[in-house]
């Protein structure tokens, strides 16, 4: 049996669900899972002026939060962040800047990796988040386990590099069959190639 850590950051609760959605397929295909939401760093008062952020920070707050051992804990990582100007958000960010100490010792090294985001536009930098994202697990050693396009199901949600979603103007857009379908391959596939570079 793998272990995989799902980490992530959601703002107003998109992100967390693609996360819980990601862990129940990988507990579906035969994992252990932990899901750990990383620390808000946004100022309160800046969180209480969107009542969607202030309600899921206020439903989540007692959350597991990520740890470094969550990573070392892992098989493998699937790291969830909403886009920020094309970039992964600064508290997912400030999260993976804290991993030095098991940088230099190696232990981030050697596991699959891969990861989700949305935006509210579709051209919104879905692409370069991911991207993004993959520059610190170069620099761990990791594994970058994308989807690419090794089920036809790739074909209706459309990003090789990871899942995505756009959650529209008013950023409640429901997560699409083909998001979902997309998540349970990621999660189904991170398996997979976990368990045989274990086995």
């Amino acid at each position: 049996m793998v272990n995989v850590s799902v980490i992530y950051y959601s703002s107003t609760g998109t992100i967390h669900q693609m996360a819980r959605l990601i862990v129940q397929a990988a507990e579906d295909a035969g994992a252990q899972t932990r899901l750990r939401q990383v620390p808000e760093l946004a100022p309160e008062e800046a969180i209480a002026s969107n009542a969607a952020w202030s309600q899921h920070f206020d439903n989540t707050k007692n959350e597991p939060k990520a740890t470094p051992d969550d990573i070392v804990w892992a098989d493998a990582v699937l790291f969830g962040t909403p886009t920020r100007y094309g970039n992964v958000a600064s508290q997912l960010k400030q999260f993976l800047d804290t991993l030095g100490p098991q940088w230099q010792q190696g232990l981030l090294a050697d596991k699959v990796y891969a990861g989700f985001t949305s935006t509210m536009t579709a051209h919104g930098g879905q692409e370069s988040t991911l991207l993004a994202l993959y520059n610190t697990i170069y620099h761990f050693g990791g594994l970058i386990v994308p989807p690419g396009y090794t089920d036809p199901l790739k074909f209706a949600d459309g990003n090789p590099y990871g899942v995505s979603h756009v959650t529209g103007p008013t950023n409640d857009t429901p997560l699409t069959d083909p998001v979902k379908a997309a998540l349970t391959h990621l999660a189904t596939r991170a398996v997979t190639i976990a368990t045989r570079l274990t086995s």
